[in-house]
């Protein structure tokens, strides 16, 4: 992998990981939308 990839990626990553936790103001918050996000799925594939 070429070294601008490695740091595109990273950046990358870096900058989704903080969206996410600043969009859910606290890890709370942030653990409460991924359970939401994870039983609105479980209701879709039961469907």
């Amino acid at each position: 992998m070429r070294p601008w990839i490695k740091i595109i990626a990273i950046l990358f990553l870096t900058v989704g990981l903080f969206a996410g936790t600043v969009g859910c103001n606290t890890f709370e918050g942030m653990g409460k939308d991924i359970q939401s996000a994870g039983e609105s799925i479980e209701k879709e594939a039961s469907d």
